[in-house]
């Protein structure tokens, strides 16, 4: 049924961009109909080094070890990884970016008044563990996952006042994202390991507190790709790693972003170069994309991964050819965004605005393959 559903999708072609996507001005450039297929042609690249199709434009926002806004203090951090974008209750809106840098991690951001001027920008957790990608709450703030065998989440607050907290009850593992299910109140954890597992949590007092509840790992029910979730015994991992504590967990290729969206949970697992979708009524996990099995695999090396306001999937790549690929409702693919000259590097934290109408990621290493040299964009239309 999983193999029948994914050829299905993957066979239907480019048509049917819904014009209710990311906003309108992402929508009305994409969309151009089956019959202007160039409107999604990726141009030569800009003064930025970015490619992308007509009508849209980049603009460099931060750059690794130098100051956001000149003649302020705060400089950008190194190696900006996983990101999210947030209201500001000013009319603005924040850009979130986790920094992947061992013992000197952390989280920074930025501030976008009305007009899409950076106002303000500043650190909201230091000296944390590779701080690879997390996930927004609905709530208002960003969770901080730490990609090592210890790693944990922490809970960071915008006002760059309140301090972050860790929070134990998310389990101790190699974390990557997070995703909130906003419906049944749970989230769902990835783990960035070949044998990972995917990690649902259930607060005991209900969200917005993450102070204690349970964590259980998938399980595969029967045959097909239909999962159950058993409960993690230890999530501290005092004895014994998370994912080996259930025998029967079922595993997956280093899993990467994960979001919610409409009832699904999406995510990606690198090792397999897969798009995963599972349903969190029906409990059905299918293949959504499988470069290995794709009439047109574009798409390699899948990372971090955002959801349009239609649906469509945005994943960005680490490897493959340094581009942001769309994955349309019908099952289409095509590019959005390609850096050039960034062979060393890889496309993180992509995010829309709150509007849907800017995109935001940067380019971990830059152009010099050196974490130091991190770039952060942001993509917008006419």
């Amino acid at each position: 049924m999983v193999d029948l559903h994914k050829r299905h999708l993957l066979k239907r072609g480019l048509c049917g961009l819904s014009i209710y996507g990311v906003g309108a001005v992402w929508s009305n450039a994409l969309l151009g109909g089956c019959s202007n297929q160039n409107n999604r042609v990726l141009q030569a690249a800009d003064e930025n080094g970015v490619r992308l199709p007509v009508g849209f434009s980049s603009r460099i926002v931060a750059r690794s070890s130098e100051q956001v806004i000149k003649g302020k203090p705060y400089v950008w951090h190194a190696a900006p990884d996983g990101g999210a974008c947030f209201e500001s209750g000013s009319g603005g809106w924040i850009y979130v970016s986790n920094s992947e840098m061992q013992s000197t991690g952390g989280v920074g951001l930025i501030v976008f008044d009305v007009d899409g001027e950076v106002v303000d920008a500043y650190s909201i957790l230091e000296n944390t563990n590779r701080n690879c990608a997390g996930g927004a709450t609905p709530w208002g703030s960003w969770l901080s996952c730490e990609e090592v065998n210890n790693g944990r989440v922490w809970e960071c607050y915008l006002d760059g006042k309140t301090a972050a907290v860790f929070r134990p009850s998310l389990g101790i593992f190699n974390h990557e994202a997070v995703a909130v299910d906003e419906v049944n109140n749970q989230l769902y954890l990835t783990e960035d390991k070949p044998d990972g597992c995917l990690y649902r949590f259930t607060s005991t007092n209900g969200l917005p507190d993450l102070s204690a509840g349970i964590l259980e790992v998938a399980v595969k029910a029967g045959d097909q790709l239909v999962l159950s979730w058993e409960l993690v015994p230890d999530p501290l991992a005092t004895q014994q790693a998370t994912r080996y504590q259930v025998a029967s967990s079922f595993t997956f290729n280093g899993g990467e972003g994960i979001v919610y969206f409409d009832g699904k949970i999406i995510f990606t697992s690198k090792g397999d170069n897969r798009v995963w979708s599972y349903h969190t009524k029906s409990r059905i996990l299918e293949i959504v994309y499988d470069a290995a099995d794709s009439l047109t695999p574009i798409l390699t090396g899948v990372d971090n991964v955002t959801v349009s306001q239609s649906g469509d999937i945005y994943v960005a790549e680490d490897g493959g050819d340094l581009q942001v690929v769309v994955i349309d409702e019908q099952g289409g693919l095509y590019p959005v965004v390609q850096l050039v000259g960034h062979d060393q590097s890889e496309i993180t934290g992509i995010a829309f605005s709150p509007d849907g109408k800017r995109l935001y990621f940067s380019s971990q290493r830059g152009l010099s393959g050196l974490s130091e040299n991190g770039i952060t964009y942001e993509i917008s239309g006419f």
